[in-house]
């Protein structure tokens, strides 16, 4: 299909267009009369902290709270589900409300909610966990298409550099709440509640600490870009189900991975502490695989290598002995760091240009965690229809062998075929 073809098919699309990317000079020179890029970098970093530890905090207390609400593994499956449901769903709101009220505010408002969703998680009975998981996950979703587009808008010539710290505090985030949460309940009368709730503290800090970009920030644009032909371009699919199909094995990790572990004999810390670890370690292959596959004439051969490595950590944390469970983990963290990173690079590469690649990341995240919802569910479901962990291995494969299917086409040298235009509201 041609590139003039799937313009003129592109009519019914959605004009998504993160605040982010509209007047890209104005924005930077507004930047540079505030002269305070290290405080819109710390506050980068510590909103990125937030966007992980309402998903990983639950795995650990995961049978506590099943127990505690008398949850089934359906309906816990369930539980691990909606928050990457709502990270899909939300996803193309985030652009809507960014042009109404520019980036910096809605990020402020939404970390709020935030905050508020944690703690009705943890206090709210039955209703208030699943409401609360909504919330949170919402929340996330939109947060999570607005802060790329500020890296790129406000730091275009370390976009690339700050993409990985960006990454890094999201792993770091992840890491710090599941390897804490259960010590925390112990510390706090052995409540998982409390070891739930208390994670809306960070969110509330990074409220501060973000507060002063909301009040100097660059509002609402009137300059719009109409990207036409995404949701015809085959390339464009690639990507979204890269990124679909990789999620979905990350969240069942941060969703079932210690119930796995406390299923084949360990304490609920010591799963805990495990995923901690094998998140930690994606710090190292969040920066190094996209450095590692720009470096070739395209990224298929670094798609391949990480999505294996992840599945080869995958099956040994379910099958392999318990002995030599922290070098599975290990390996499966160095995987699923690179698959992740991988996936938003693919985002910058497939693009011509930085609106394109706004429309992509909103199509990608948002398509992409609704799909990768459907992994947590399946595992609720399988452990429900067969009483163990052993078949979920198959479904470890069938999405570990679609990723890189579709990795396979996204990886290619291409650019995503559409056309940008600018309009005016």
């Amino acid at each position: 299909m041609s590139e003039r073809s799937m313009s003129g098919a592109s009519t019914r699309e959605p004009e998504w267009l993160i605040d982010a990317e509209a007047d890209d000079q104005q924005v930077q020179n507004q930047l540079t009369q505030a002269g305070r890029p290290w405080l819109l970098l710390l506050g980068l970093v510590m909103v990125a902290l937030n966007l992980r530890p309402a998903l990983s905090s639950m795995a650990p207390v995961l049978s506590e709270v099943s127990a505690g609400l008398g949850l089934s593994g359906s309906a816990a499956g369930l539980l691990t589900t909606l928050p990457v449901l709502c990270l899909g769903l939300f996803a193309p709101l985030a652009p809507v409300l960014a042009r109404r009220l520019g980036s910096e505010r809605v990020i402020l408002g939404v970390l709020v909610i935030l905050a508020l969703g944690m703690l009705v998680r943890s206090t709210l009975g039955v209703g208030g966990v699943f409401f609360g998981s909504v919330i949170a996950g919402a929340s996330i979703g939109i947060i999570g298409v607005l802060l790329p587009g500020i890296v790129k808008r406000d730091f275009p010539a370390h976009a690339g550099t700050l993409t990985g710290v960006y990454t890094m505090a999201l792993c770091l985030g992840a890491a710090m709440a599941a390897g804490s949460t259960v010590p925390l309940s112990r510390a706090l009368g052995d409540s998982w509640a409390w070891g739930l709730g208390i994670w809306a503290l960070p969110a509330l800090l990074a409220m501060l600490v973000w507060s002063p970009q909301a009040r100097h920030g660059h509002g609402a644009h009137r300059a719009t870009y109409r990207v036409r032909g995404l949701w015809c371009d085959p390339l464009a699919w690639q990507v979204t189900l890269y990124m679909g199909l990789q999620s979905s094995l990350a969240y069942i990790v941060f969703g079932w991975l210690p119930s796995i572990l406390i299923g084949r004999g360990l304490s609920p810390t010591e799963a805990g502490l495990v995923l901690s670890g094998s998140v930690l370690v994606q710090l190292i292959s969040s920066l190094g695989a996209p450095w590692l596959a720009t470096r070739g004439k395209d990224q298929r051969l670094m798609i391949v290598v990480v999505m294996l490595t992840t599945l080869c950590g995958l099956f040994g944390c379910l099958y392999a002995p318990v002995s030599g469970l922290w070098g599975w983990a290990v390996l499966l963290g160095l995987g699923q760091g690179g698959t992740f990173a991988l996936a938003l690079t693919l985002i910058v590469l497939r693009s011509k240009d930085s609106h394109v690649a706004a429309n992509l990341s909103s199509m990608a995240q948002g398509v992409g965690y609704t799909l990768a919802s459907l992994g947590p569910l399946a595992v609720g479901l399988v452990h429900d229809l067969t009483g163990g962990w052993a078949a979920i291995g198959w479904i470890f494969a069938v999405l570990g062998l679609g990723a890189i299917v579709f990795g396979l086409g996204a990886g290619r040298a291409l650019h995503v075929q559409v056309t940008s235009e600018r309009t005016a509201d």
